[in-house]
């Protein structure tokens, strides 16, 4: 997503209608907190500096509000010619459009967290799962182990007894 875009043109439009309405900064920065949007003084005096239109600032945050405000999209007024009032219905039309979107690309994150909150917690129950049968197994493992170990060592008891018999004589298997 690209956060910076060209500005020459909105800026000189911008400061055109700066100068039609006679606009303030202070005014303007009344207009922008109408709109429930912020923009500093200090940017805002950067905006309608004199060779600004060469500089980049970022729509979202700057330019976007001021312009919101200045251009007032939502109003057609009746000295507004056809020309003007098709540009705002345009305006309007794509400003509530981005909305819609926003809102929807939001919509979409929190369902896309939730799914990746289900999958980890599925995922997470499959891992305990094979956790519990593998530590299982290894008990099952160690057990055996310990039986084999049991039965070597009672079988080398055995070779021993059966080796040494001949020197000792043999008792009798009944016994």
């Amino acid at each position: 997503m690209k956060n910076m875009i060209d500005t020459k043109e909105v800026i000189l439009a911008l400061k055109q209608v700066k100068e039609e309405k006679q606009l303030s900064l202070d005014k303007i920065l009344v207009l922008i907190e109408e709109n429930d949007e912020y923009v500093s003084k200090t940017t805002l005096s950067r905006v309608f500096a004199n060779g600004s239109e060469e500089q980049i600032f970022k729509w979202e945050t700057t330019l976007k509000p001021i312009a919101n405000a200045l251009l007032d999209i939502d109003t057609l007024e009746v000295d507004d010619d056809a020309d003007t009032r098709a540009y705002k219905s345009v305006l309007k039309l794509k400003k509530d459009l981005l909305s819609e979107l926003g809102r929807e690309n939001k919509e979409l994150k929190e369902e896309l967290n939730s799914a990746k909150l289900k999958y980890h917690e599925k995922l997470k129950a499959e891992t305990d799962k094979f956790q519990k049968s593998l530590d299982f197994a290894m008990n099952q493992i160690d057990l055996k182990d310990k039986r084999i170990d049991q039965l070597m060592e009672m079988n080398h008891q055995l070779m021993e007894r059966l080796l040494n018999c001949h020197k000792e004589g043999c008792p009798n298997v009944e016994d």
